[in-house]
């Protein structure tokens, strides 16, 4: 029996790395319409890369939880209709605020 080809996208993977950016001089743009001034009038500006910025900055960590305990922090946070990495930020924010 033959073995099954994958498509996984593992093989793919370093082939594309490989790949150089194609710059913007080889690009074709001509089938982009142009911008009306009252599009560039709405259009605004996003502060960096990713989310635009709010008052509430959180730095992302790692950290390793056991599985079951996991399951448990996520059946909770589902429990209360929040997002379970929400509902452990709360619960770590109310531990420390008894702490003082």
């Amino acid at each position: 029996m033959a073995k099954k080809q994958s498509a996984s996208s593992a093989r793919v993977a370093p082939a594309a790395r490989k790949r150089r950016p194609t710059p913007d001089s080889e690009i074709d743009f001509s089938d982009i319409p142009e911008m009306t001034d009252e599009e560039l009038a709405r259009a605004r500006r996003v502060s960096g890369p990713g989310r635009p910025q709010s008052g509430n900055v959180k730095h992302m960590i790692a950290i390793r939880i056991a599985p079951d305990v996991l399951f448990k922090l996520r059946q909770m946070a589902a429990k209360r209709g929040k997002p379970y990495q929400t509902f452990i930020h709360d619960m770590l924010e109310r531990a420390t605020k008894r702490e003082k």
